[in-house]
């Protein structure tokens, strides 16, 4: 990774450990000796947490932060029933899938209902790299072919496979020759262009992947766009994209890893916003609101055809304990009305960040939907110059200013808002004062 492309990431460099307090510079030290260099922490000086709840996190002497990036604690830290809920099935069962069980049956059912299509099933894992995984053998199976299409900068895991996929590693992991990688539909640059153009490079993907003579087998796609920047809009463009992929005889993946569960507000799920029927969705994250818990859920058809050839079994995927979090969590979105919370709640935010836009000329672009903003960070309004130094120096500040944030993008120039289901307007004008003081100060 070269110099600039270190500084684009939110990460610290352990080369300025001496410059932390001593308790902070020796757990550093421990953790480099025990965890090894593949291991990054965020931000200039690292954050040491040792509990959280809500939209908290809380340092070893009770200072707190306000946490406007965690999605996988999706309903609040250490949420009292979700708590409840592990707890109590561990207490009771925890085994893997070859017995009958009432708990994985339940939630499958349940989780079924909330995405609006037939004749469907569900398949758990412990990750959503696993789940991609093997969304992707599904995909090969049924279409006889191994060529993929993803977005320009998108990340879908860690895996062998998916990470050849996901270009937002860099170059220090190469893309398959079987990945085509396409523009997300930039609506802040394009415009009204951004929908067409996407689908005449998916269509163009389509066509090199043939010319190498390699069939199409899916379209993978993050259904915001969170690692290219989020991109919400057009809405609708994914339907016919999948249309597209469908007539050359591959499938369209919704990775709903980061967008699932009631972020976008308007729906449950972010391939609903686009009126699309994915063939494959992929989930994780904030499932199990920081319980391993992670799946897909795909069409029989696909996955009658996989099952002839191949059995799957994973251990701790659909365990009871997994399932019983996971159950919890779409508990507390219903009964806490959380998805009305990110519609609204999100508006507001998103209305702040437009405010701030007119007061600071660094905010060029405010997108996204309901709790999964992208605010894009320029240095010139006119020609959109990615202001990716300044993004990190905001993202810092914050920091500093007890504001847990992050960037994205290639050029990680876009600050990546993405609280909590359970963040309210106070917490909104917390993250503004911060965020408005940090500009000021630039």
């Amino acid at each position: 990774m070269s110099n600039k492309d270190q500084r684009m990431v939110n990460a610290f460099d352990p080369a300025s450990a001496a410059a932390l307090p001593a308790r902070e510079q020796a757990l550093v030290r421990r953790r480099q000796l025990s965890l090894g260099a593949a291991y990054r922490l965020f931000y200039e000086r690292p954050v040491h947490v040792a509990r959280a709840e809500g939209v908290w996190l809380y340092g070893p002497d009770g200072e707190a932060y306000l946490d406007v990036y965690n999605n996988v604690a999706s309903v609040g830290h250490s949420h009292p029933r979700v708590v409840e809920a592990i707890a109590r099935q561990a207490s009771t069962l925890n085994t893997h899938t070859r017995y009958l069980n009432d708990i994985v049956v339940d939630y499958a059912e349940r989780l079924l209902g909330t995405l609006g299509l037939d004749d469907r099933q569900a398949v758990f894992t412990c990750t959503g790299s696993e789940a991609n995984d093997l969304a992707l053998r599904l995909a090969w199976n049924v279409s006889g072919g191994r060529g993929l299409i993803v977005s320009r900068h998108a990340y879908h895991g860690v895996t062998a496979s998916v990470a050849e996929c996901s270009p937002a590693f860099g170059e220090g992991v190469p893309l398959g020759a079987h990945v085509r990688t396409v523009p997300p539909p930039d609506s802040y640059r394009e415009g009204e262009q951004a929908g067409p153009r996407f689908l005449r490079d998916v269509e163009a993907a389509i066509a090199d992947l043939k010319r190498h003579g390699m069939q199409p087998a899916a379209l993978l796609v993050d259904t915001l766009f969170t690692s290219d920047g989020v991109y919400a809009e057009p809405a609708g463009c994914l339907a016919r994209a999948a249309e597209m992929v469908r007539a050359a005889g591959g499938l369209f993946i919704a990775d709903e890893v980061q967008a699932g569960f009631a972020r976008t507000g308007s729906h449950f799920w972010g391939f609903q916003r686009h009126g699309a029927a994915p063939d494959i969705v992929t989930m994780g994250k904030p499932m199990g609101n920081g319980h391993p818990v992670a799946g897909l859920v795909a069409r029989r058809d696909i996955l009658e055809a996989f099952s002839r050839k191949v059995r799957y079994f994973n251990t701790f995927g659909g365990n009871p304990v997994s399932c019983a979090a996971g159950m919890a969590v779409l508990d507390v979105i219903r009964d806490e009305n959380l998805q009305t919370n990110a519609h609204a709640t999100g508006a507001l935010l998103k209305a702040g960040f437009e405010r701030l836009s007119e007061k600071h000329a660094l905010i060029g672009d405010v997108r996204g939907a309901g709790f999964f903003l992208g605010v894009e960070m320029v240095t010139d309004r006119r020609l959109k110059t990615p202001a990716w130094v300044e993004t990190a120096r905001v993202v810092n500040g914050l920091r500093e200013r007890r504001v847990l944030i992050s960037a994205t993008g290639r050029e990680g120039h876009i600050l990546k808002v993405r609280p909590q289901l359970v963040f309210q307007s106070e917490h909104v004008h917390l993250l503004l004062d911060a965020l408005d003081e940090v500009l000021s100060s630039l």
